[in-house]
């Protein structure tokens, strides 16, 4: 076999193993993915209720612990439904119940309380920008 040829074989499995690894790397992004859902949709029984992400804004002073655990409510972002969540785990340092923070939480729906996993909580500080446009629009 001559040294064109070889590379030529070379470079051709070389292709189709970089084609199985992505393809491979697609797949399982796509199969590992949970739903995300709001409050309102989960409430008004829109997809599944098991294995969920719940995203919403936390609900201003709904935030109480017991124990190791803690309570509080998410709420759409645009407003409308609330739903109650039970979590345990580390809190993000971010985390605050003043009606700004936006969280999300993965895990079940059961008996009108969602049911987060543990150490599943990721919370979003509010943008910088949001409030600085607000104040050169007044």
């Amino acid at each position: 076999m001559d040294a064109s040829r070889k590379r030529t074989v070379r470079l051709t499995i070389t292709l189709i193993v970089a084609a199985l690894l992505a393809s491979a790397l697609v797949y399982t992004s796509f199969s590992a993915s949970t739903d995300t859902q709001t409050p309102s949709g989960l409430i008004g029984g829109e997809g599944s209720s098991n294995d969920v992400r719940l995203a919403g804004t936390i609900t201003k002073g709904s935030a109480d612990r017991e124990g190791n655990k803690l309570r509080f409510k998410l709420r759409d972002s645009a407003g409308g439904k609330s739903i109650d969540v039970e979590y345990v785990g580390a809190v993000p340092d971010p985390f605050k119940d003043d009606g700004t923070r936006e969280a999300i939480v993965t895990g079940s729906f059961r008996r009108g309380i969602f049911y987060a996993e543990r150490d599943s909580l990721i919370t979003k500080c509010p943008s910088k920008f949001k409030d600085k446009q607000k104040s050169k629009k007044t």
